[in-house]
């Protein structure tokens, strides 16, 4: 689907026009949109805008490329990506732009496009293709945030774990919000190159009144690479608590399975000595033998377990009581 959107010297704005009126010469820039486009609208590329064969070629490869700026003969070519705010997946928005025109590229329909192209249907005189560029790039950047804004309350979610979830569900969230940060990056950092070049490239003579603004868009993106790296740390130190956590659970439930152990070996011992089928063992005719050995297991088993408990093997009561005996001890 193409739309169409000339500005006239005298102000004036038609919309949805034939492409033929596009080079009247009372025409003082337009904006072609190819949204969805069928073969048919890819060829004018080529045929009727002329534009160059490799930037035709990036405008229709499958696999997604980095965001990036090439200088053709009296245009500049400007390959963009919007984020798909479900699956965090990067959609292509090309564009062709010089002084007289902008023409804008993409596979699949984009909100912020759509919305820019309202602004230009109100106020298009007061326009320039290099400010409808720099509209576009900006909305695209402001659509970043609610989505990074989100990564960090998922962490937040994560760390508070209000609802109790298990541990192993835990890690899984976390690992699926890592995933989600890779996409996101692989998406912003581009992007803040993209604009840097922009910014800073001598060759955009016609871009020296928006340079300030694309200057601010340039340090959103800043900020936005910084909170995700920012984030990433953020999810690494709280990967690193659970698995110390866990490592400490496993810890003590191994070290109170080795106690267990400990007693019950000489006691094992014992009852494996007495249950020897030898006829001639002295102990075995005394009246009394049976209460004897119970009694001498009992005070092994007590002697241990209490050996346990002073070398701090095993702790008893709440985490509070434990905490605060520490600090009346520091005291």
């Amino acid at each position: 689907m193409i739309h169409t959107s000339i500005i006239m010297e005298n102000g004036g704005i038609e919309h949805n026009v034939p492409l033929s009126r596009i080079k009247e010469k009372n025409v003082k820039w337009y904006w072609v949109d190819f949204s969805e486009p069928t073969n048919k609208d890819i060829r004018l590329l080529k045929q009727y805008f002329q534009f160059h064969p490799l930037a035709i070629e990036d405008c229709l490869d499958d696999f997604s490329q980095r965001a990036k700026l090439d200088f053709y003969d009296g245009y500049i070519f400007v390959l963009l990506h919007a984020i798909n705010g479900k699956t965090l997946d990067s959609q292509e928005v090309n564009m062709f732009v010089n002084s007289n025109f902008i023409v804008t590229f993409h596979k699949e329909p984009v909100r912020e496009l759509h919305n820019v192209w309202e602004e230009v249907r109100s106020e298009g005189e007061r326009l320039s293709p290099f400010k409808v560029m720099h509209k576009i790039v900006d909305r695209l950047v402001d659509d970043y945030f609610p989505l990074v804004y989100g990564i960090e309350d998922r962490l937040n979610t994560i760390e508070d774990n209000t609802n109790d979830e298990a541990d192993i569900d835990l890690m899984e969230e976390l690992f699926d919000i890592r995933h989600d940060m890779s996409k996101l990056r692989r998406t912003l950092v581009p992007m803040r190159d993209l604009l840097y070049r922009i910014s800073n490239s001598g060759r955009l003579n016609a871009l020296k009144e928006e340079k300030l603004y694309f200057n601010d868009v340039y340090d959103h993106l800043i900020k936005l690479v910084e909170m995700l790296e920012s984030y990433r740390e953020f999810s690494s130190d709280i990967r690193d608590n659970y698995l110390s956590i866990n490592s400490d659970k496993m810890n003590n439930i191994m070290m109170t399975l080795t106690v267990i152990t400990t007693i019950f070996m000489p006691l094992t011992f014992i009852a494996g000595l007495y249950g020897m089928n030898f006829v001639y063992m002295p102990e075995l005719d005394e009246r009394s033998g049976y209460f004897i050995v119970l009694g001498v297991m009992g005070v092994i088993a007590m002697i241990m377990f209490g050996f346990f408990v002073k070398i701090g093997w095993l702790k008893f009561g709440s985490k509070k009581k434990r905490k605060r005996k520490r600090l009346l001890r520091l005291k």
